[in-house]
């Protein structure tokens, strides 16, 4: 736990589980987060990673098991018990989803301004001159140029996408992110770059986040503690360092050596 956190998590899991066709791609997962706390989910392609943070986010509804999230008036929701109102008004005011492609979480024929724009005026900012200020300064805390603030998101390269997708989900100030392999597909040294700034972002905003990747140096880099999947399973969890240092599972123990090999 997060020194100063509170006892209840601000998200939990109980005994989560989702098949597809009758191949589970989730077994029976239950795990927590505490705020200001980043937990990171890292396993193989189709260990049932991205499904957990699907279920965990809402965006998936679980075959049995529940997820639950503390709210800001400290009151513990069931996720499938919210409405639907409330489910869309949790997504743009305490949370954000930061996809691994960013035209995913991007209106790509939208300005770069109006992007972060869209999500303030969901909250009911509607005094133009401020949005377009709020914009510019969190374009510049993602070392994005103000007079890029007027271009659309097909002018940027992929890295200043995903920069401008981050800054779209921040702007509303959440306490928990989910991120889907945020630097997957960008080139080395953009991925050094947009490492170095979510690591700062997290640590200034103080924010929750469930981190999805493959790679076990972004999750050494940005985790407090990890999940380990395979198949569906849990095979291991831990502080990061721990797990990857001194890993027990023979499943761990092989992820972290083909890291090494290579």
């Amino acid at each position: 736990m997060i020194s100063g956190a509170s006892r209840t998590p601000l998200l939990s899991a109980r005994s989560l589980a989702k098949s597809y066709g009758g191949r589970p791609a989730c077994q029976q997962v239950s795990m927590s987060i505490d705020e200001g706390e980043v937990l990171a989910i890292v396993g193989e392609s189709g260990s049932g990673k991205s499904t957990l943070l699907n279920l965990l986010s809402g965006r998936l509804a679980p075959d049995t098991g529940e997820v639950r999230y503390r709210m800001r008036d400290g009151v513990e929701r069931d996720l499938a018990r919210l409405s639907e109102a409330e489910r869309r008004l949790l997504a743009r005011t305490d949370w954000g989803f930061v996809h691994q492609d960013a035209a995913l979480g991007l209106r790509m024929n939208v300005s770069a301004g109006g992007n972060i724009g869209e999500r303030l005026m969901a909250v009911g900012d509607r005094h133009y001159g401020q949005i377009r200020d709020t914009a510019a300064n969190w374009l510049t805390r993602v070392e994005i140029g103000i007079d890029r603030i007027d271009d659309k998101p097909t002018a940027y390269s992929g890295g200043m996408r995903q920069r401008l997708q981050i800054a779209r989900n921040l702007v509303t100030s959440p306490r928990l992110v989910f991120m889907d392999e945020p630097t997957g597909g960008l080139d080395v040294s953009v991925q050094a770059r947009l490492l170095d700034l979510i690591r700062g972002l997290v640590a200034d905003l103080g924010l929750a986040v469930v981190l999805v990747t493959h790679d076990l140096a972004v999750a050494r880099l940005l985790s407090h503690r990890i999940i380990v999947m395979k198949e569906g399973h849990v095979i291991e969890t831990g502080l990061t360092d721990r797990v990857l240092d001194d890993p027990q599972a023979p499943y761990t123990q092989l992820l972290v050596s083909s890291v090494l090999a290579a």
